[in-house]
Parts: C-alpha cells; structure tokens; sequence
C-alpha cells in the first residue's frame, strides 16, 4: 500500500483530528464528509476503533502501511512500553521534528522542505524524510534555505516548540536534547488501541 497522496482535509474529517495540525479541516464542518455526514451516528465495533486509532496516527506521520508496521515491530523490541515506545520513533524522524520546530506548517510541508535538500543534522545535508534523529544531533536549515518564503511563512504561524528541542532562533538550528516523554506527544491518539490491533 503507497503512502496517501488524496484530500488530507476529507481524510481529517472522517478521522475527526486535524491531520495537518493546524485546525482549518474541522473549522466550518466538524463532521465526516459526504451527504449524510452531518447526521453520521455510526456505531463502532472493537476492530473498527482499534483500526481508526491505527489509520489517525498513520496519516497524521504520513507513512505507508509498511513503513508504519516496520516501525511498530522495532518499537516491540525495545524495553518499556510498546505503545509509548512507537510513538516515540515516529516523533523522532526528521520530517516530524522539522515541523515541531516550524520550518514548515504541515508535516507534508516538512517532508518536501527535507526531500529538496534544505535541511541539515550535524552540519550535513540530510535529504530523507524517514531519518532517525537521535538525542544530541543538531537540526538546521541549510544557509540559503532560510530566505525561502515557505519557511518564513511557517515561523511567522508557530506557536509552540516542544522542550525536548532546544532551538536557536538567530541560527535557525535546533538540538534534539532527549527524547518526548508520552505527555508531549498527540495527545487524542490512544496507542493501547494500535498494540491491540497488531496483536490480533
């Protein structure tokens, strides 16, 4: 299965989180897409929750089934917490942490900007989105990336960057100082209910 490429506001919709993470999808119609959207009343079985749980977070990071169940298997062979240890790797690519700092406004956004090579980690080019950034390692925009209007545009909307990134905002460079605790990460995501899935 390919990485979805479609409407992320229908998809948001029917999910009921903004994908995007800026709010704009739920604003005007907080309710799922299509004629009887409004009037929706559907009631969920065991399975169909534990797979919206799994697709909410799927679409939220932006990865294809494989690259997701990958990611979910090497979670369950770390120790402590599975759940908590999956979401953990996924806050730890480089396109995610690209857009927790605001270079981008969407992880899709973050993802392009990381593809076209304008993001660094170390000092070093760095060109794919699925990278794993460890504790430590230093995240930059590229010298002559920092003008884009993309990115300004992303800084002038950020709000909020997390503690575990200690960002320079003259340098436009961050560190990645350790990793999220699970009160920092998406907190309408119930990861018990993806294990359960999986664990079927």
């Amino acid at each position: 299965m390919s990485r979805f490429t479609g409407s992320t506001w229908k998809k948001s919709r029917r999910l009921g989180i903004s994908l995007s993470g800026t709010g704009k999808e739920l604003e005007k119609r907080p309710y799922p897409p299509g004629e009887h959207g409004p009037t929706q009343r559907k009631k969920m079985s065991e399975y169909g929750l534990q797979l919206q749980e799994k697709q909410k977070l799927r679409f939220m990071y932006g990865l294809n089934e494989r690259q997701f169940r990958s990611i979910f298997d090497e979670a369950g062979r770390m120790k402590g917490v599975h759940g908590e240890n999956f979401m953990t790797l996924l806050e730890s690519r480089l396109d995610n942490l690209v857009y927790r700092l605001g270079f981008a406004r969407t992880r899709r956004g973050a993802r392009q900007l990381v593809n076209h090579g304008h993001v660094t980690v170390d000092g070093g080019r760095v060109d794919i989105p699925s990278y794993r950034v460890k504790p430590g390692q230093a995240i930059g925009l590229r010298e002559k990336s920092r003008n884009l209007d993309s990115v300004k545009d992303a800084r002038e909307a950020l709000t909020f960057v997390p503690e575990y990134l200690d960002l320079d905002e003259d340098k436009l460079e961050a560190t990645y100082t350790r990793l999220p605790e699970r009160s920092e990460l998406p907190s309408e995501i119930t990861e018990a209910l993806i294990v359960e899935f999986y664990s079927r």
